[in-house]
């Protein structure tokens, strides 16, 4: 039997299997252990289930000296120092494929709300501003047979193209690293969707450069890692008009402090990371997880790990 530390509660009922077979512990706390409390427990620890919230850096890793499995429950892994666990022999698993579906409905729903200006006209109704209909109030941008710009087409990038069918739009594609095809895709697109993983690379891919070949009716979607977005750079784009409009699930950090000036940029949905809320998607990562740190505390593979690090 291990020792094994789960850094919050989860739902479905997998996680009951993971008790039953190990020495569990599970933060009781909606608030996530801070890093001192994380380090405390994982010292003594032979499994960690790590949410994104959690860091799990080398010095973490270096003191944890019975540690001998990191499962991640989220499908990317920039939480984890995946080099430091490697050089450890330590596997890291996460949770790929699962919450596709989910967060590819969730930009859409972001991509709507925004084109359409649905939280300004749901204010507006609530408030009370609403005296009539008005034809020329409230006049959103069309979706349908718009030109959309997806930056990662990797699972969830396609399963947004999927969708956009749909609508009849015309789906573009950039890549990281190839500067060329990211130059055309912002200076087209009337949607810009982020779907690329969070890397040195990406850190700030959208900035104040990019932001300027954006057309000015252009709307961004960020569903991937909010520090991918230079948010200074978008405020400042936002309130000059530069863009028309952006919708973020994501922020850098997270949450987003209620004094942040982005919070003060016009024509800006935030909602609070719940790409992949759902029932069903939530409750299979914590399947996979547990599967992950199953398999790997029984010294057999993991079966969703995280490739080790290109040297």
């Amino acid at each position: 039997m291990a020792r094994v530390f789960v850094t919050r509660r989860l739902p479905g009922p997998a996680l009951e299997r993971l008790t039953h077979i190990h020495d569990t512990t599970v933060w009781p706390d909606r608030l996530p252990p801070t890093y001192g409390q994380l380090r405390e427990y994982a010292a003594q620890a032979e499994g960690l289930l790590t949410l994104l919230t959690d860091r799990i850096d080398e010095p973490l890793i270096a003191a944890s000296p019975h540690l001998k499995a990191i499962a991640n429950y989220a499908v990317g892994y920039d939480n984890v120092d995946i080099r430091a666990a490697h050089a450890r022999g330590i596997p890291v698993g996460h949770t790929p494929d699962v919450l596709t579906d989910a967060t590819a409905d969730m930009t859409f729903a972001l991509l709507m709300a925004a084109a359409r200006h649905l939280r300004e006209g749901i204010a507006a109704a609530h408030e009370g501003d609403w005296v009539t209909w008005e034809p020329g109030r409230h006049l959103g941008a069309d979706v349908h047979g718009a030109t959309l710009g997806i930056i990662g087409p990797g699972r969830i990038g396609q399963a947004v193209a999927r969708r956009a069918g749909g609508f009849d739009m015309t789906v573009i594609t950039g890549r990281r690293g190839d500067h060329d095809s990211l130059d055309r895709l912002l200076r087209r697109a009337d949607f810009v969707s982020l779907h690329c993983p969070l890397t040195p690379e990406t850190r700030h891919l959208i900035d104040r450069e990019a932001l300027a070949k954006m057309k000015p009716t252009a709307i961004l979607i960020n569903t991937a890692r909010g520090p991918i977005v230079d948010q200074v750079a978008l405020a400042a784009a936002l309130h000059t008009g530069q863009i028309a409009a952006a919708a973020l699930d994501v922020t850098d950090p997270e949450p987003l402090p209620q004094d942040d000036p982005l919070w003060q940029a016009p024509h800006l949905l935030i909602t609070p990371h719940i790409g992949s809320a759902t029932r069903t998607a939530r409750e299979r990562m914590t399947e996979i997880s547990v599967e992950n740190l199953l398999a790997a505390l029984d010294r057999r593979p993991m079966p969703h790990a995280v490739p080790p690090p290109v040297s």
